[in-house]
């Protein structure tokens, strides 16, 4: 199911669906910045990584990634016991 939301004039689509990651990890830097998701058929290249923060519910530690694509606003959630990545939220950052 999703879930349209108009914040400050950007449309948010709440998706939570699960995604496949490429992901790259710097042992020198000590990061890691995902680079493309595979979700519903298609490949997208992530431009930039925004914001990378940490989340706990209960005793599951969840990594949050805010991404952008050439056009595209995403939220990725790495949850940590699964290793399964989902796909929390979409914003095409225009506004209505």
């Amino acid at each position: 199911m999703s879930i349209f939301v108009k914040s400050s004039g950007n449309m948010i689509q709440k998706i939570s669906a699960p995604i496949s990651v490429q992901l790259v990890f710097d042992h020198r830097r000590r990061s890691v910045s995902p680079r493309q998701i595979m979700w519903d058929g298609r490949v997208i290249r992530i431009a930039k990584v925004g914001m990378h923060h940490t989340v706990r519910e209960g005793r599951t530690l969840f990594h949050i990634f805010s991404v952008v694509s050439s056009n595209l606003f995403f939220r990725l959630k790495l949850d940590t016991d699964t290793l399964f990545w989902t796909l929390e939220e979409i914003a095409d950052g225009l506004p209505n």
